[in-house]
């Protein structure tokens, strides 16, 4: 499998490492023909690339590990963890709505999962709990199904417990707790707690700094008052 990005990312064998994982799966991939999925792909990669130079953020200081429907990335260790969840998210879904109203563009709908736990090089690529708990995030039922279940949504997000926790609710750039939902997610024998949402949590005009958060609670009164 074909690596990109920095391998720098994954330190040295043997040096445990905390970080970033964040994996993103096209949704109903295998359902399209040999063409469709080689225009997904390519439809994948210019959001990837759109959403992370928007959100200021280097995809060629991480690494990025192909997944043939979607793609694994591991962010340096010293990433803002806080922003890429805010505005890498908020900026992806920009950049989908952008291209569904393309007509030469294929409609894509993606699953999001992130986690911030320990990894370490491997021969073949990173392994520990960062990959393996945000890739079984990203595989679980309760999010195919909250995105299969919201045909007008082209993006469905899921982190973590811990991400959740020592993230999200911290309110930082934007983020609104209240607007992700808890899921009890069980996979290969173990039971994962995690908070799903698809709602529009970050917006460009709320706040680019941690400091401004009443704009944001303004608006997530207003989304919840709505549903």
């Amino acid at each position: 499998m074909r690596k990109k990005g920095s391998e720098h990312t994954l330190g040295e064998h043997g040096e445990l490492l905390y970080g970033l994982a964040v994996a993103v799966d096209i949704e109903n991939f295998s359902k399209h023909d040999t063409l469709g999925q080689y225009e997904l792909q390519d439809a994948l990669g210019m959001a990837l690339d759109t959403a992370s130079k928007r959100a200021g953020l280097d995809r060629d200081t991480w690494y990025r590990q192909a997944r043939g429907d979607g793609e694994l990335s591991i962010l340096p260790a010293d990433a803002d963890v806080a922003r890429v969840v805010a505005h890498l998210s908020h900026e992806l879904t920009s950049a989908l709505r952008e291209m569904r109203t393309a007509n030469d563009l294929p409609r894509l709908r993606l699953r999001v999962a992130m986690h911030h736990g320990t990894l370490t090089r491997g021969r073949f690529g990173p392994v520990g709990q960062a990959p393996i708990v945000v890739c079984r995030l990203l595989d679980a039922r309760p999010v195919r199904h909250t995105l299969a279940e919201k045909p007008d949504m082209d993006l469905v997000l899921v982190v973590s417990s811990t991400l959740y926790h020592e993230v999200v609710q911290t309110r930082f750039y934007g983020l609104v707790p209240a607007l992700f939902k808890p899921h009890r997610i069980k996979a290969k024998g173990t039971t994962y707690m995690a908070y799903i949402t698809t709602e529009p949590f970050f917006l460009r005009n709320i706040c680019r700094i941690p400091s401004d958060h009443s704009a944001a609670t303004s608006l997530a009164t207003r989304l919840l008052e709505s549903n």
